[in-house]
């Protein structure tokens, strides 16, 4: 991955820890149908990647991401038939998918706007970060759509509430850095000249962990939303069970013999 190009927005590696900028600044970051195909292809790819342990997500330019680009993408919506806008809502639904089902923790940094499709993407990454200038809103429904978009409906009230969710989806309001804190939408709100830092220091942090057993938490994570407690019970005993064979379960028992922190390796 070190190698990679992307054609719709910047890449770059420090250490074992990945970032991924939007980068359309004079429009606060908006998406386009290249950039989403773009984006669902490398979190796809990021699943036969072992050297990026951590995904940092954000936005140049002092913001996240606008959402959907108008002309770029809605106005050509207005005018497409039912199998090509299906091919579409399928596409954007398809990179949330890549985002959660990617091996690696990722972390979204959110500063200024972060609305619509933007705030879809958010919401799917594992960890939060904001500033007290962000706005967070899923404004579909004033476009006239639903705020069923992108996986909102069930991913939103896991992270903040069924009655939270619903109102900011029937209203599309935007929310500010603080309540988002304030509802659990973000992990931590931090000052936004700090907000890079502070999520890079975040992210090697996680990358210096356990890795393969953090990939293991956020595939359990994922899939005990549709299981009963005993099925997910059963689960976990089986997933810790294969984290008891890896070198880190060893390796960690060892340095705390040794009175020593532990060096993982991922492995």
């Amino acid at each position: 991955m070190s190698d990679y190009k992307p054609k719709h927005f910047l890449w770059s590696i420090s250490g074992r820890v990945g970032t991924l900028t939007l980068n359309r600044p004079e429009k606060k970051n908006p998406l386009t149908f290249e950039s989403y195909a773009e984006l669902r292809d490398f979190f796809n790819a990021l699943v036969h990647n072992d050297d990026v342990r951590c995904v940092i997500v954000n936005g140049a330019g002092g913001n996240f991401c606008s959402g959907g680009d108008v002309h770029e993408i809605i106005g050509p919506l207005t005018k497409m038939e039912m199998p090509d806008l299906l091919k579409f809502t399928r596409m954007t639904g398809d990179f949330i998918k890549a985002i959660r089902h990617c091996p690696q923790v990722v972390l979204a940094a959110i500063d200024g706007i972060c609305v619509g499709a933007g705030a879809a993407v958010a919401m799917a990454c594992d960890l939060r970060v904001g500033t007290a200038q962000s706005k967070v809103g899923f404004l579909f429904t004033r476009v006239g759509l639903a705020g069923c978009d992108m996986g909102s409906c069930s991913l939103l009230p896991r992270i903040i509430g069924q009655g939270r969710a619903a109102e900011l989806l029937f209203t599309g309001r935007t929310m500010s850095g603080e309540e988002s804190l304030h509802c659990g939408f973000f992990n931590r709100l931090v000052p936004a000249e700090s907000l890079q830092s502070e999520v890079q220091s975040w992210a090697m942090e996680l990358a210096c962990g356990p890795t393969f057993a953090h990939s293991m938490t956020k595939k359990t994570l994922n899939q005990e939303w549709n299981m009963s407690i005993d099925d997910a019970i059963d689960l976990e005993a089986e997933v810790q069970a294969i984290c008891m064979k890896t070198n880190d379960f060893k390796h960690a028992y060892e340095a705390f013999v040794r009175k020593e922190k532990p060096a993982f390796k991922g492995e």
